[in-house]
């Protein structure tokens, strides 16, 4: 679908782009380093409707014309499509399993993780990492993380997933070094969820 855009109608992208990117950048490393541990945007960007300032922070840090992007039917309004295509130059595709980045809106409706490309063996790192939009980072039922990054164990409860998603969780895990990586997303908050890591109830 190709969408007549208006940058005017737009909500706008980083403020500064050299400054605010470079400091969610590290935001968003230390979410990749720190598992489990909540990292909140300094500079988030004014997100359209269908994302979250999180959301909308990571896909304009991480993606460009490179990055084919796929957004599921909750987070894929006519607002976040245009604001993407603008500000990032990513390629929206239409079916998961082709994309680098996933946002997804509705994390309780959410594709099973064997949905989404897991990498190659010889090239683990083109696998797909997922933004999922949580209702919480810290009122969910609490899961016990365990992993690189991770001294001993994390109590992490992140608030609207389905119980399904840390069973697959548990075997993408187990592909280790191919597998999804993730990041709930909340607000202007974010939590990494690397494919090394192992979580329990």
């Amino acid at each position: 679908m190709t969408l007549a855009i208006d940058a005017r109608d737009l909500a706008p992208g980083f403020a500064d782009p050299v400054f605010d990117s470079q400091s969610a950048f590290r935001a968003i490393m230390n979410a990749i380093a720190y598992p489990g541990r909540i990292e909140r945007f300094r500079r988030p960007v004014a997100a359209p409707a269908g994302l979250s300032p999180a959301a909308a922070t990571i896909a304009l840090t991480l993606c460009d014309f490179e990055t084919p992007l796929w957004l599921d039917e909750s987070a894929a309004t006519e607002a976040a499509v245009a604001y993407l295509r603008f500000h990032s130059g990513a390629p929206i595709v239409d079916h998961a399993g082709r994309a680098r980045f996933c946002i997804i809106g509705g994390a309780a409706s959410a594709l099973p993780l064997h949905a989404f490309h897991a990498g190659e063996d010889k090239y683990p790192d083109r696998s797909a990492t997922l933004i999922i939009e949580a209702q919480s980072l810290t009122s969910g039922a609490p899961r016990r993380w365990r992993g690189p990054g991770i001294k001993g164990e994390r109590v992490v409860g992140v608030g609207g997933m389905k119980d399904s998603f840390w069973d697959e969780w548990t075997l993408n895990q187990t592909l280790y070094p191919l597998g999804v990586d993730v990041f709930f997303a909340c607000g202007e908050e974010i939590v990494g969820l690397p494919r090394g890591v192992a979580t329990e109830a």
